[in-house]
Parts: C-alpha cells; sequence; structure tokens
C-alpha cells in the first residue's frame, strides 16, 4: 500500500524572473512565451509517484512585484517548501532575496528553500558567475542552487524531484 502525500510549495521571486513560465512547463510541460503577470497568488496542482509514494503538490505561484507582496503573508502558512527564482539575466533579481526568504520563513523558520536560476538558454555558461549565488545559498540554508530553462526544459523536473525527494526523507 502507497503513502500518500500532500505538499505545499511557495514558488516567489521578483516579478518576471520566470515563476509562471516555470509552473507551466512543469504541469503541463509546455512553454508560455509571455504568460500574464500574476496578481497576488496564482495556484497549479501536480500528482506524481516517487518512491511507492503518491505525491500531491500544491504549487503556489507568487506575483512577484512589490505592490503584491503585502498579500503574501496570509498565504506562506502550511508550507512545506520554496523554490526561490531569480533571473540568471538580471543579477539585480538578488536584491530581495532576504525579504523573499523571511516571507516565506514567517511560519517555519527552517523552511526547504532551493535557489533557483531561470533563463539558462539565454546565457553563455562561461560568462556565469556563481559567486553571488552561492553566498545567497549558503547565508539562507538553502537546499540546493541549480540553474533552469523553461524553454528548453533544462532541470525542471530536477529540481521537484529534489525538493520532494528531501521533504519526504525529513
Amino acid at each position: 500500500m502507497s503513502k500518500r502525500f500532500l505538499f505545499k510549495i511557495l514558488i516567489v521571486g521578483d516579478g518576471s524572473v520566470g515563476k509562471t513560465t516555470l509552473l507551466h512547463r512543469y504541469v503541463d510541460g509546455s512553454f508560455t512565451e509571455n504568460p500574464h503577470e500574476t496578481i497576488g497568488v496564482d495556484f497549479y496542482l501536480k500528482h506524481l509517484t516517487l518512491n511507492s509514494s503518491e505525491v500531491s503538490l500544491q504549487l503556489w505561484d507568487f506575483g512577484g512585484q512589490t505592490r503584491f507582496r503585502f498579500l503574501l503573508n496570509k498565504y506562506v502558512g502550511g508550507a512545506s517548501g520554496a523554490f526561490l527564482l531569480y533571473d540568471l539575466t538580471k543579477p539585480s533579481t538578488f536584491e530581495s532575496a532576504e525579504e523573499w526568504v523571511n516571507l516565506v520563513r514567517k511560519y517555519k523558520k527552517f523552511l526547504p528553500i532551493m535557489l533557483v536560476g531561470t533563463k539558462y538558454d539565454l546565457v553563455d555558461p562561461e560568462s556565469i558567475d556563481d559567486e553571488n549565488s552561492n553566498m545567497v545559498m549558503a547565508k539562507f540554508r538553502m537546499i540546493a542552487n541549480i540553474k533552469t530553462s523553461s524553454k528548453t526544459g533544462l532541470n525542471i523536473e530536477d529540481i521537484f524531484y529534489i525538493l520532494v525527494k528531501a521533504l519526504l526523507n525529513k
């Protein structure tokens, strides 16, 4: 008999870093070139089987614009884990990392967070300097720092697998 799990996963980061695009790629396998701006919070569901466990993921897509952040406090309760996304083409998307971490960890001090670099297909891999992302990951004790591309699908399944596996092993 398989075990059943329900995990609430928060997807956060500044506006236009690729949160909605990443979720579309993961949930329905499609790439959306210009998704709509998320106003407040959007919600997705994904079911998977991992190690004979039935896992349901509630995926909460948080609007990244500053004007929506006051709305988000009431949505972070009960979270199992989070992805903090940043845009590999815009180093400035690290500037609010601490604010995002404080928001998602409001009710759970050691909520597992994975740092996710997006838009890998738009950068020259040789030009990537991991110093900032590794410092952010270490400072906030995140579980991983992984680069993705929603356009090509690079590491999209992997980040969810890694987070879910970590949650199942808790």
